[in-house]
């Protein structure tokens, strides 16, 4: 964290793309004393698009999020962290029989102030808070240059940003990964899901039992359909949290709620794509309900009360292998370089870590103590390590819980 001593480091950082990881980056270079970071994101406001509700955070994304964020967002993120702590996975078929399930360990135990999930809104108002001014909305990368003054990027509307570096945090669809290595492709796991959200007191008038609402819950069907349910409860509702943490900054209430992430195999869905992702959330909804209607009815009064309009469809993919970039003035970070399945629960926590790593090889080069060759390196090659073995445990879960998915943790090697 930035301290009134600590030196203002002038090298120029433009990040292309303000989710996750581009926004925690930007704070941390921001506490370390960068003065000329600049984030560019396509989509015109911060709700943009909608990638989910709620978030677990490991024990290692939290230590990024420490690491990159100034002493009252921590707070703000401790106070409206999941006040039921992640109590583990428990496993049932459709009838509510129990299944055996794989165990996790946490080494922060019970600590009452970590935070094991959060509300994605509220995460990124809380990663925006204090950069607005670095963060440039409706800006669409459509090419980039390197030359011996460093990198320029070209956006939609005709403008364009000159920098010492540019990082590739723009995503699944990275513009900049199309551009630098064509030939990347993420593969097709062959699994569509329907993400949506519950509110909880609906969820619990509808019968879903005791037992099952403080943890994360996964139920496997026996035609190759699969529910995973996870609680958000606010400790403190965030509109308040911010009146007395953060005076001014506004956060909205969004009430405690369960995501649900209804999977099943493509061959099994009767839909292809052009059908699946053109469905309202409302016809989404029903299609959850139309294929568990054998289910146990304490389940299918979750999905009955699921919210339409905040309901839609997801494509499972994966990076295979994950490999480095070529090293130069060009970074990758998160998804653009190392997508994962939302089954492990890692994919925002790997992209937190690079955020973090990052944040201390710009600082390094900054203060000239490594050139940016040997300090993207070294990034890299840790990227390639942790990130690998996020993917690896994420797609064991999904084989776990999925029975059949397209690819399999023996296709990470890197060639």
């Amino acid at each position: 964290m930035r301290t009134s001593h600590s030196p203002t480091r002038t090298l120029r950082v433009l990040v292309v793309g303000a989710g996750i990881g581009g926004l925690c980056l930007a704070q941390g270079l921001r506490q370390a004393g960068f003065t000329d970071i600049a984030v560019y994101e396509r989509d015109d406001t911060p709700e943009g698009r909608m990638q989910g509700y709620r978030l677990r955070i490991s024990p290692e994304g939290e230590a990024a999020l420490r690491a990159c964020l100034p002493r009252r967002a921590q707070e703000l993120l401790t106070a409206t962290a999941n006040d039921r702590h992640q109590r583990g996975l428990i496993a049932y078929d459709e009838h509510l029989q129990p299944m055996p399930a794989p165990t996790f360990d946490d080494p922060r135990g019970d600590d009452p102030d970590k935070i094991d999930a959060v509300d994605r809104g509220t995460l990124r108002r809380v990663l925006l808070a204090g950069i607005g001014d670095a963060v440039h909305f409706g800006k669409r990368l459509v090419k980039h240059e390197q030359n011996p003054d460093g990198v320029v990027a070209h956006f939609a509307d005709g403008s364009s940003a000159t920098g010492d570096v540019l990082v590739a945090a723009d995503g699944a669809n990275s513009a900049v990964r199309a551009q630098l290595r064509p030939g990347d492709e993420t593969r097709d796991m062959g699994v569509r899901a329907i993400l949506s959200r519950t509110p909880r007191t609906l969820a619990h008038e509808a019968g879903l039992p005791e037992v099952l609402r403080d943890r994360f819950l996964n139920v496997t069907g026996t035609d190759g359909l699969r529910l995973a349910l996870m609680p958000m409860v606010f400790r403190t509702d965030p509109a308040r949290a911010a009146e007395r943490l953060w005076p001014g900054l506004e956060l909205a209430s969004p009430g405690d709620y369960y995501m649900s992430v209804f999977s099943v195999h493509q061959d099994l869905l009767g839909l292809d794509d052009a059908h699946f992702f053109a469905l309202s959330g409302e016809e989404l909804r029903q299609l959850v309900l139309a294929r568990t209607a054998g289910w146990h009815p304490d389940l299918r009064g979750v999905f009955s009360h699921s919210e339409p309009a905040e309901t839609y469809p997801l494509a499972l993919r994966a990076t295979l292998p994950v490999e480095p970039w070529p090293t130069g003035t060009v970074i990758p970070l998160g998804d653009a370089v190392h997508l994962m399945p939302p089954t492990g629960g890692v994919g925002a926590n790997t992209a937190l870590r690079d955020a973090a790593g990052l944040c201390a090889a710009l600082t390094s080069v900054a203060d000239g103590e490594s050139t940016l060759a040997e300090a993207v390196d070294r990034y890299q090659a840790e990227l390639v390590r942790y990130a690998t073995e996020a993917i690896t445990m994420s797609l064991r879960i999904a084989q776990w819980s999925m029975k059949k998915i397209n690819v399999s943790a023996t296709e990470l090697t890197t060639t």
